[in-house]
């Protein structure tokens, strides 16, 4: 990898215009940098360190030095003794610094942003299992994923914890799927990443927008939904083809925007012929989803395994963002058939068909809304068990939406643990539980959330009639938050499957 100099870094960020002041740089501007970094636990020999994030404290500097950083980027002058260069925006900067540093990798990459309130991460696996179904029949690379539920580019895989990362991992993520040979990459887009410029150095080949409702509201987050809004719609401004959802209440502004922005503007809908594409005739056989698409000149039809009539607007954005990588609609279509996403309407089922359990992350209004809406569609005749929380530390708004949502639809309701990082999941609780019981008084708190679910396959198995259980929020997360740190979980979807066999073994109780 080639290496660049401390005054090609200084040149950058003079020419974006971001210092405020260089202190004692003259004797190393001819000095290779060897390594960046923002983290002190990740420093060698010459590296250029960028002190960024509100929890960075001075003490993490000194430490780092010792391990041998000799140059600082910071908002702010440094009680240390060696050359810094401080910048008026640090998060801004680490984006440009970390896209010099590897040399700008997206440039060869075919980079897909997806980003909405609901289905980023399944419409990804969708695109995702198009692609690299194209790439196995033409010898060809797989394809590199960024998404909330793990991270994979063709040197590191691992389980995720944020939706998109910091800008410096997202340029070493595309260094390294150019490195592998990898040519497509999707990626989710959350309004975080947008709003802090953690993709300021992305250039989107396809930037989707799926749809958009209040969610992320909080005093560490957005202050309001026209914030939320507006931050989400900066993907544009980095996008050459955009792909727009007609059926969005917002659409036609969405719409607009993508306009201003985008090189090329494609749309989607469920409800207006006139959309790029088209998608009708939707219908359920057994459980699986079977639709046509109406599409530059072509009608295909296409099937989806996975449950869920609302997935059909989520395949509708993969299989143009096929269309417009020059994807033959053979491979769509047979990739879409064998498109799954872990922990995404999971559907299990004990041997004698009475207890059905869906395994899903939704986790705000939107979701909630979809997943119910689409279970009393396909399912109307079976009582309805949910099991869920909400994360602690912000999008506090979502308590009174899950708990007004669930209150209304379920039938049994347990609240338990979900991800509540600082907070007590009985305080958590206690506040959703206001909201379910204004609808209905059959709720119970149970913190453990395994015992949760277990006490909720017990409760179907009690009933005379069929049951399904949502198991809504952590699909298949491996991890719970709890304090600041992340403690190991068996899935939603292990702990369905355990007490499923169980019931199925007549040996729930014991289990």
């Amino acid at each position: 990898m080639k290496k660049y100099l401390v005054k090609e870094y200084i040149e950058l960020l003079q020419k974006e215009d971001l210092i405020k002041e260089i202190i004692d740089c003259n004797d190393i501007l001819e000095k290779e940098v060897n390594y960046v970094s923002y983290n002190s636990k990740e420093v060698i020999e010459d590296t250029l360190f960028v002190c960024k994030g509100a929890s960075f404290q001075e003490k993490y500097l000194k430490e780092a030095i010792q391990a041998g950083v000799f140059i600082y980027v910071s908002e702010k002058p440094l009680e240390v003794l060696i050359p810094g260069i401080i910048v008026t925006d640090v998060k801004l900067a680490l984006s440009r610094i970390a896209c010099l540093f590897f040399n700008h990798p997206g440039k060869d990459l075919n980079i897909i942003g997806i980003t909405g309130t609901k289905g980023k991460t399944t419409t990804a696996y969708f695109l995702k299992a198009i692609l690299d179904e194209y790439a196995s029949n033409t010898h060809k690379k797989d394809t590199a994923i960024i998404s909330t539920i793990d991270t994979y580019d063709g040197k590191e895989h691992f389980e995720s914890h944020i939706t998109t990362p910091e800008s410096y991992d997202l340029q070493r993520h595309f260094y390294n799927a150019k490195m592998s040979g990898i040519k497509n990459l999707v990626m989710e887009v959350s309004s975080q990443g947008l709003k802090y410029n953690r993709t300021a150095d992305v250039f989107f080949t396809i930037g989707a927008f799926l749809n958009i409702s209040e969610d992320h509201i909080s005093p560490i987050e957005h202050p309001n939904f026209e914030d939320y809004f507006s931050s989400k719609l900066k993907l544009f401004e980095r996008t050459k083809n955009a792909i727009v959802n007609l059926d969005d209440p917002l659409g036609e502004k969405i719409y607009q925007k993508a306009l201003e922005n985008a090189q090329k503007v494609y749309t989607i809908s469920l409800k207006n012929q006139d959309a790029d594409f088209y998608a009708y005739d939707i219908k359920k056989v057994g459980e699986d989803t079977i639709f046509k698409v109406q599409f530059q000149n072509e009608d295909v039809e296409f099937l989806l395994t996975v449950p869920g009539i609302f997935n059909v607007e989520n395949a509708l954005v993969a299989i143009a963002s096929a269309y417009i990588l020059n994807v033959p609609v053979g491979y769509i279509v047979e990739g879409l058939k064998k498109a799954k996403s872990k922990g995404r309407m999971e559907l299990y089922s004990s041997l004698d068909k009475k207890i059905m359990v869906l395994v899903d992350y939704a986790h705000n209004r939107l979701s909630f809304e979809r997943v119910f809406h689409s279970m009393k569609e396909e399912y109307p005749d079976r009582y309805k068990v949910v099991v869920f929380g909400s994360v602690g530390g912000k999008a506090q708004m979502r308590r009174k939406d899950l708990g007004e949502i669930a209150g209304q639809n379920a039938d049994k309701i347990y609240i338990t643990a979900d991800d509540p990082a600082t907070e007590r999941v009985e305080d958590i609780s206690n506040e959703i539980e206001k909201y379910v019981k204004k609808y209905n008084q059959n709720c119970e708190k149970i913190e453990d959330r395994e015992q949760a679910i277990k006490s909720a396959i017990i409760h179907a198995a009690s009933q005379k009639e069929n049951v399904m259980v949502l198991l809504l929020g952590k699909g298949n997360d491996q991890t719970q938050k709890v304090g600041k740190e992340y403690v190991p979980y068996e899935t939603d979807s292990f702990l369905a499957k355990k007490y499923l066999k169980a019931y199925d073994d007549k040996k729930l109780k014991d289990a």
